[in-house]
């Protein structure tokens, strides 16, 4: 019988040479690290569904922010969790509104992180919707985008690196890259959640964040989960209107759009490894159902071999001390 002259796996005997021979990397740069923070002092309160996460005080997120610069990571995604809501979402864009007083924490902590704010009115309104609601319930697209061009104004005046347009208007991304330049904040990136899907791994961040609609769903608005070719028209559309960097969310379910995109358009992709994602893992590893720390390293590289140049997660932190063990 003849032996085989053709063996794969000579490149797969030892983890020099697995390391050597890889064609996908992480590296902490690539990570953007989710955080949530509250009005008040002293404040470090976990998120019960989120083990590992807190919503933070601004007066403790200096400390956070070069922490998590130390470990080499390319940026924070700024949550800002109102003291009071309405139906406008008033705080959002208030000068001194708990993101905007976030951003100046950690731009005066550190030089070394990006600063990403998450741009959308649901953490800010009684309803919980990501827009205005008529009298009738529903979400009214153009009146939005006022509004969302004025937060993106502020957080950019707080010193915001980059915006990220979340609430799935549309139009937002050209109605944002307008009122930036006109404003003098033409430097301004903008990472748009371009094909962000109406999923239920959102549940854990609606609560960490206090933002479930009280009524009705986001289904008008964010994307349906049985469609890939709008993703494409999605991601087009905001490409157009001045997107800097295009986004799928979430991430695990969505690999296939990950590809699709990244093999459609040159411009940067994210993609979010969204809160679900992350308590399914942290809930199994807790119960010693799964390797924790395997299964978080493989699920990191999945996303970034579908093509993501970018990876949100929540497991960032600890993601970026693994990698440089």
């Amino acid at each position: 019988m003849p032996y085989p002259t053709e063996r794969l796996r000579r490149l797969r005997g030892t983890r020099a040479m697995r390391r050597l021979v890889a064609e996908t990397s992480l590296e902490p740069r690539q990570f953007i690290y989710p955080m949530f923070a509250v009005h008040g002092r002293g404040v470090k309160q976990p998120i019960r569904s989120m083990p590992g996460q807190h919503r933070w005080s601004v007066d403790l997120l200096g400390d956070q922010a070069r922490r998590i610069a130390r470990l080499g990571i390319g940026g924070i995604l700024v949550f800002g969790i109102p003291a009071a809501k309405d139906e406008i979402g008033s705080e959002a864009y208030a000068d001194d509104g708990i993101a905007q007083q976030a951003v100046r924490a950690i731009k005066d902590a550190t030089s070394d992180l990006l600063v990403v704010t998450d741009v959308c009115l649901c953490e800010y309104t009684s309803h919980g919707h990501c827009g205005v609601v008529d009298p009738r319930g529903r979400v009214l697209n153009d009146p939005t985008l006022e509004l969302l061009a004025r937060t993106t104004v502020s957080h950019a005046a707080a010193g915001a690196d980059i915006v990220a347009p979340s609430d799935m208007m549309d139009g937002r991304v050209g109605a944002i890259r307008a009122a930036l330049d006109d404003n003098g904040f033409a430097d301004t990136a903008i990472m748009a959640y371009s094909a962000k899907y109406a999923s239920a791994f959102y549940g854990p961040f609606r609560e960490a964040a206090e933002s479930a609609p009280q009524f009705g769903d986001r289904r008008g608005y964010q994307m349906d989960p049985p469609n890939r070719r709008q993703a494409l028209r999605e991601v087009e559309l905001d490409i157009e209107e001045g997107a800097d960097i295009v986004m799928v969310k979430p991430a695990l379910a969505y690999l296939d759009i990950i590809r699709l995109v990244r093999d459609e358009f040159e411009v940067p992709l994210a993609a979010y490894n969204v809160s679900g994602e992350y308590a399914m893992v942290r809930a199994a590893a807790a119960r010693k159902w799964i390797d924790g720390r395997a299964v978080t390293m493989e699920i990191l590289n999945a996303i970034k071999r579908a093509g993501a140049d970018i990876i949100i997660t929540y497991h960032a932190a600890e993601a970026a001390r693994w990698l440089q063990a």
